[in-house]
């Protein structure tokens, strides 16, 4: 049962109740802003190199910590990149929030929340690509990254649920199914756009592409860019 104790590893506990955390201290450091420091500077190196080249010595140099204080805090480097993983996806579900609430034109919600989701993503590239590229790999991390991903299928067809003219338009189509589609193709294209990849490395491509595969899908129509820019008078 090798993965289960790696997912109970992740979330900073142990897979058997009671259990002390591997190499855990005894006492508390005095210092409560040791664990913060860790966070930034493992934030603050994957904005220059990928995860699996990391090692736990390079996080103890970056945030002047000492071993057994990241060891009171975290059992390993993808404890740590799992406490980064899930502070961004926070900050996505109030990127989305106004096309979930449910107050807003639907569509210019939509645009909205992919334009933040966009950004989101440019601001925590380093983390969030090393969470897809690893999670491959890496059991529980890819067990991490699902429950995360589920966060927003969760939320997306409760939306959809919730609006019955959308509902009406699926017909028997599985919502659930229909969600989890339009989230994980967010994510690829997402993760193009932050890894470079043209034409999704334009932000104005992908919101404007993401935003009519949600549109079209859900409410059966494509929807114009706002203010589009003119094409140049052919001579």
């Amino acid at each position: 049962m090798a993965s289960v104790q790696h997912v109970g590893i992740l979330r900073g506990m142990s897979s058997k109740p009671g259990a002390r955390p591997a190499r855990r201290s005894a006492a508390e450091p005095a210092s409560t802003g040791l664990r913060e420091r860790i966070l930034s500077a493992t934030r603050e190196l994957l904005r220059e190199r990928r995860f699996d080249t990391l090692s736990v010595a390079d996080i103890l140099t970056a945030a002047e910590v000492s071993r057994a204080s990241f060891y009171f805090y975290f059992p390993s480097k993808q404890a740590v990149l799992g406490e980064l993983v899930r502070d961004a996806v926070a900050q996505g579900q109030q990127a989305a929030d106004p096309w979930i609430g449910g107050s807003q034109d639907p569509v210019a919600a939509l645009r909205a929340g992919v334009r933040d989701g966009a950004r989101l993503w440019r601001d925590n590239a380093g983390i969030l690509m090393a969470i897809v590229e690893s999670q491959g790999s890496d059991e529980g991390l890819r067990a991490l990254w699902l429950e995360q991903m589920d966060l927003f299928t969760d939320a997306a067809a409760a939306r959809i649920e919730s609006d019955p003219q959308v509902r009406g338009r699926l017909g028997d189509m599985d919502v659930r199914a229909v969600a989890a589609s339009l989230t994980w193709m967010g994510e690829r294209l997402y993760y193009l756009a932050a890894a470079g990849v043209p034409p999704f490395d334009d932000e104005r491509v992908l919101v404007d592409v993401l935003t009519n595969a949600w549109a079209s899908i859900l409410y059966g129509r494509p929807v114009a860019p706002p203010n589009p820019t003119p094409r140049a008078e052919q001579v």
